[in-house]
């Protein structure tokens, strides 16, 4: 189970957008979760993401491969143990 801490990636609001941008199924293929999982994640702050005009998430490439490399870190820190 992946789990992502409160605030992990806290952005300021209006923060240009950097690079390219990812869907919440992109990012939850990363993570090995269910989009709506990733739009929850979104929704209680844990990762940051931006609105289309449409209304839709999208989230920054690098923000979300810095977090999977934490994540991962972690991971691997845990069952070095």
């Amino acid at each position: 189970m992946t789990i992502i801490p409160e605030n992990s990636l806290a952005v300021e609001p209006d923060a240009p957008i950097a690079g390219p941008l990812m869907t919440p199924g992109e990012v939850a293929a990363l993570f090995r979760v269910d989009p709506k999982t990733v739009t929850r994640w979104a929704a209680a702050g844990r990762i940051s993401s931006v609105r289309t005009p449409g209304g839709h998430r999208r989230f920054v490439e690098a923000e979300i491969r810095m977090l999977l490399a934490a994540v991962e870190t972690v991971r691997r820190e845990g069952e070095a143990r």
